[in-house]
């Protein structure tokens, strides 16, 4: 897919699931963001269960509610109306100890895309491997 837009969202967490994110226990796969009733929710981001944190670990698949302002929401809300377009997240972090989710809004790539940036790559790639051989030969 090509990222059009990104936006920051915060992202509404139990405690166990904040010290999991800390430790690197976060899968994207199949991840996406949905506009329902007025508010942004991330479905299908797998948290893993925190280890120590015995009775209190919730639904590692539940849904997360994003804290976004209301402009943010009506933007993303009426830009996933048009054809083809999705929410996914990018990357999460923290900024000040809160936990923040990179969201792009994106859309699938044609076949013929694909095959332009695999060629753009591939270009790239022999480029930087011919100047490394010539600066070798000096």
């Amino acid at each position: 897919f090509e990222v059009l837009e990104t936006f920051e969202a915060g992202i509404e967490l139990k405690g166990p699931e904040v010290k999991s994110i800390r430790s690197g226990h976060v899968s994207f796969h199949d991840a996406h963001g949905r506009v329902e009733s007025g508010e942004v929710w991330l479905h299908s981001l797998h948290i893993s269960p925190y280890e120590q944190a015995n009775r209190f670990n919730v639904d590692p698949l539940r849904p997360r509610r994003l804290l976004l302002n209301k402009n943010e929401i009506r933007r993303i809300s009426s830009k996933v109306g048009e054809k083809g377009l999705t929410l996914v997240p990018l990357k999460i972090y923290f900024v000040r100890g809160y936990a923040k989710v990179s969201l792009g809004l994106a859309r699938g790539r044609k076949l013929h895309d694909k095959r332009e940036v695999l060629k753009r790559r591939q270009q790239d790639k022999d480029a930087r491997i011919e100047v490394k051989r010539v600066m070798e030969t000096r």
